[in-house]
């Protein structure tokens, strides 16, 4: 399997897992009562204007939130001091597909635990949002 140049053919090494599930109403709740400050707090300015363009941006923004949530979970440290929201991006790699983007906090923290990159799978109907992180390392 190659992520992003490195190839995990038959020699990685799975570091650490993680997944979470939101309600999409949460999202749209959030947004009522707090929109700008919520938005500016937990997503990054590219995870933004990609979700708010959606037909329907609150599912989006759930995913986004639930990727965040299990990646800081394939870490072992949650969102706080070692990993904040804004460490942690989902962008869009070559075919559409998500793939992690980190800051320089969240690139020093993968690399601490001796990952080469986070693996990231996302779903969300019109109710609920769901991610699955995988923490892995080339060797």
């Amino acid at each position: 399997m190659k992520v992003e140049g490195i190839d995990f053919s038959g020699k990685g090494r799975v570091l650490g897992v993680g997944v979470d599930l939101i309600e999409v109403s949460r999202i749209k709740n959030m947004l009522a009562r707090h929109e700008e400050r919520f938005l500016e707090k937990v997503y990054t300015e590219q995870e933004r204007e990609y979700c708010m363009r959606m037909k329907h941006p609150y599912k989006h923004l759930a995913a986004r939130l639930a990727a965040k949530e299990a990646v800081s979970k394939c870490f072992g440290t949650g969102i706080g001091s070692e990993l904040s929201w804004q460490s942690v991006s989902v962008i869009n790699g070559f075919n559409g597909e998500p793939q992690i983007c980190f800051d320089e906090k969240g690139s020093r923290l993968l690399s601490e635990r001796g990952g080469e990159a986070v693996l990231i799978s996302l779903s969300h109907t019109e109710s609920m949002a769901v991610a699955f992180a995988v923490l892995v390392a080339n060797t």
